[in-house]
């Protein structure tokens, strides 16, 4: 049995959760100050994990810091490929090439350097919004024009427009399609008909695909995540994403994994991107694949039993709020359009009154008014103030 009740104090150790939400979520400075003390402040907002990172991945790091030497680094060996395959193949029935597999000290870094890669500066991006705001950024960056096809919101469950996607998809300036699998923020595992129907259209238009699969370990009980590139194994157009920084909570060793199975475009990539592999990184992901399933199943338990917990307390509390249990990620989406208009900041609103720091729907660029996104690991006894402090805000201010 693993303590996910331990209440662990991050202050004073430069993590993003504790110093950095004042740029990151108000693009303020230090000397910002808001009603609550910074040391009480229950922290919703950035997607890493309140719960210590598992043991054997400690294990893992301190038996290559006895090796006493930390210097340039690279994967060369076989061992770390099989074990993250091995892992694929186990929880996802999927495999792929050992050439294919190259290393990035981060999806988003990746993203960046695909998009210059695969896009001209006159064609364009497409993906499905509400949207991890970092699509856009990597569009934004190298000047080219982002599409948006928002999902279809209904009776609480995201779904595709594909009738939009497909118009969107058919535009010759488009060439590159992220896609997010399983979804942040909505939280929806695409089932293998809507990928296969999202992919036919992709090879109808010949678009490139990146697949972000960064949350694809952390699904609900009962849940099974399909690569894309499963389901389209004779399609070499598709980077997949994967990374075991969100499944255990190490996301501050920086290490990906993005699989390019296109040679041109893993020749590109080689030739273009500069990298070396953090060895106590590569050390600690290799001990998660190898052994950190039992960890990562005692954790999806507690997550859901989160969920349950979150989605009873606003029922009683806040009964006009829409929420529903997301089927993968940590991170609970919730519906406020009943108690605040649309033009509302509502992350500044629950830093002021409630002193619960959170990310609001403008950080999904689009179609995500008037809903907020929580992350829910975190201990129980921290979530139950969170809620109690954010419902207690909403009706005192009805």
């Amino acid at each position: 049995m693993y303590n996910f009740d331990e209440i662990i104090d991050r202050r004073n150790t430069n993590a993003m959760s504790t110093d950095g939400f004042r740029s990151y979520i108000f693009g303020a400075d230090d000397k910002t100050e808001f009603p609550y003390k910074d040391e009480e402040f229950i922290r919703m907002w950035v997607a890493d994990m309140d719960f210590a990172t598992p043991q054997v991945i400690i294990d893992g790091i301190n038996e290559r810091l006895d090796k006493r030497i930390f210097g340039y680094t690279r994967i060369f060996s076989d061992s770390y490929y099989h074990a993250f395959v091995n892992w694929c193949m186990k929880r996802d029935g999927w495999s792929f090439d050992r050439n294919h597999l190259v290393m990035s000290n981060g999806i988003i870094p990746a993203l960046y350097e695909l998009v210059e890669y695969i896009c001209k500066p006159n064609e364009k991006v497409l993906f499905s919004t509400p949207s991890y705001a970092y699509f856009k950024y990597a569009a934004d960056y190298h000047n080219r024009e982002s599409v948006c096809s928002d999902l279809i919101y209904d009776n609480g469950r995201y779904r595709i427009d594909f009738d939009d996607f497909e118009r969107k998809a058919a535009d010759e300036k488009t060439t590159l399609f992220i896609l997010c699998n399983p979804h942040n923020p909505t939280g929806r595992v695409w089932t293998e008909e809507e990928l296969r129907r999202l992919g036919d259209i992709c090879v109808k238009n010949d678009l490139w695909i990146i697949s972000d699969e960064i949350h694809c370990d952390l699904l609900r009980v009962g849940e099974k995540h399909i690569p894309l590139a499963k389901v389209f194994p004779d399609y070499d157009k598709i980077v997949t994403c994967m990374a075991p920084s969100k499944t255990f909570n190490m996301a501050g060793l920086m290490l990906s994994n993005i699989i390019i199975p296109n040679d041109k475009l893993r020749e590109v990539w080689l030739s273009r991107h500069y990298n070396f592999d953090n060895p106590l990184s590569v050390a600690g992901a290799q001990a998660a694949y190898e052994k950190g399933e039992h960890w990562l199943e005692e954790l999806r338990v507690y997550l859901d039993n989160n969920f349950t917990f979150t989605r009873d307390y606003l029922a009683e509390n806040l009964p006009e709020a829409g929420f529903e249990i997301s089927e993968a990620t940590y991170l609970a989406r919730v519906n406020v359009r009943a108690y605040f208009k649309e033009d509302e900041e509502l992350p500044k609103f629950f830093a002021d009154k409630a002193g619960v720091l959170l990310e609001g729907g403008d950080m999904f660029v689009q179609n995500s008014d008037c809903f907020i996104r929580l992350n829910l690991a975190c201990p129980r006894s921290v979530l139950a103030e969170g809620l109690k402090r954010i419902c207690v805000a909403i009706n005192t201010k009805l």
